[in-house]
């Protein structure tokens, strides 16, 4: 339920909505509502629990935002339901359906995010969730043309609010999927949006950078090419990719053939620095933290891609994903690492691969996305507000007699 705050917040939006009209008789004669009874109204039914309203992510507005083109937003939820270039099991289409449902209780008046010191849907930004591409199931380049031209269409909107550096003016997208090849016309939107070569932070099991051929080298098209493990080796040959700022983490994949030439074949798909799943064993989360923000940098002038595959999480946390390997990361793990790289400049994210089918009958997986999304929105609001929010659980750096310290 909304707490009186939230009531007097939205009293004082009405002002900025349109004027509603009530209908008197039969006539044409139309009287507008005064504004104390629109007051009344909120009090007595502008409430709301976490298992009740329309399936939105985090109970948001929903806007179409493809057929709304005056809509603004500084950061969009959008759905990508694409799965017809998966490699092993299929049902991620059905996954921005399941991650919304999973992230209901978190309702924008109670969603204030502890380790950051900030709510992310109650602060500046204007957030909405903009629904699905209408992504076609029937043919996969059309499919691809399809998603990027909505990633392109939405990515390049004005913002209400624009913020300093490399972004300002441009909203951000965080797609649910879908299998991970949606984010190949992501990509390719957003090269096109900042006109240089994105830097992508990705965490996933898998190398996602396999040629094509892999698959069958004699049964090949170019639709044979758009696949959710080859998307990375075509976005590094097209250049969409920074070879010198981004990284894998989480890598646990069997290889090909009888070496390891999917690590060490020349080409400018090997331009990630990889952290392997079995790494935070020896340097814990604060190692992976640091070996990711080393190799990204947190210059406001480069843009940073955020992709995560679910596949990331261990199995037995996160069973609803396509393509499943044993001896991942805990979620408090991945929770952990994604809450220490919070400076990172992400100019849009993904999270892939839940297919809801798969997972167990307490949604393990989606709400692990669900949560992913929280804390990359979290993020993505935290870098930009206007006032420092304060650290880890709203510390705050202070100076007191010239020494510097950590008050709470």
């Amino acid at each position: 339920m909304l707490p009186t705050s939230w009531t007097s917040i939205l009293t004082g939006l009405l002002l900025c909505l349109r004027p509603a009209y009530a209908h008197h008789g039969h006539g044409d004669e139309h009287e507008e509502i005064p504004i104390e009874r629109r007051e009344e109204l909120l009090k007595k039914w502008d409430q709301e629990w976490g298992f009740a309203g329309v399936s939105t992510f985090a109970h948001l507005k929903h806007v179409k935002c493809l057929i709304e083109p005056d809509e603004q937003y500084d950061i969009a939820v959008l759905g990508a339901p694409f799965d017809t270039a998966v490699s092993y099991r299929p049902g991620a289409r059905f996954g921005p359906r399941a991650i919304r449902a999973a992230s209901a209780r978190q309702l924008p008046a109670n969603s204030y995010n502890t380790r950051a010191a900030i709510n992310p849907y109650l602060n500046w930004a204007r957030i909405l969730d903009c629904g699905d591409i209408p992504v076609t199931p029937f043919d996969n380049g059309l499919a691809e043309r399809q998603m990027y031209e909505a990633f392109l269409e939405l990515g390049t909107r004005p913002v209400p609010n624009p913020i300093p550096g490399i972004s300002n003016g441009k909203p951000k997208l965080v797609t649910l999927g879908g299998d991970h090849s949606i984010t190949l016309p992501a990509l390719r939107a957003l090269y096109k949006i900042y006109g240089k070569p994105i830097t992508v932070l990705h965490f996933d099991a898998h190398l996602d950078t396999w040629n094509p051929v892999r698959y069958a080298a004699y049964w090949t098209s170019d639709q044979s090419r758009f696949n959710h493990g080859s998307f990375f080796h075509t976005a590094s040959r097209e250049g969409l990719i920074s070879n010198t700022s981004s990284a894998h983490a989480g890598l646990r994949t069997r290889l090909t053939g009888l070496d390891d030439g999917d690590y060490s074949n020349p080409g400018p798909e090997q331009g990630f620095y990889r952290i392997h799943a079995d790494d935070i064993d020896d340097v814990g989360p604060k190692g992976v933290i640091d070996q990711i923000i080393s190799r990204v940098g947190l210059s406001p002038d480069e843009p940073v891609y955020l992709s995560l595959d679910i596949d990331v999480l261990d199995p037995g946390l996160a069973p609803g994903t396509g393509t499943p390997e044993p001896g991942g990361w805990t979620t408090r793990e991945l929770i952990r690492i994604l809450r220490g790289i919070e400076k990172l400049n992400l100019v849009g994210a993904d999270i892939v691969e839940v297919s809801p089918s798969y997972d167990s009958v307490t949604e393990n997986t989606a709400l692990a996305a669900a949560q992913v999304a929280f804390e990359l929105i979290t993020s993505m609001v935290k870098l930009n507000a206007k006032e420092n929010v304060g650290g880890w659980y709203g510390k705050k750096e202070e100076k007191v007699e010239g020494v510097k310290r950590d008050e709470l």
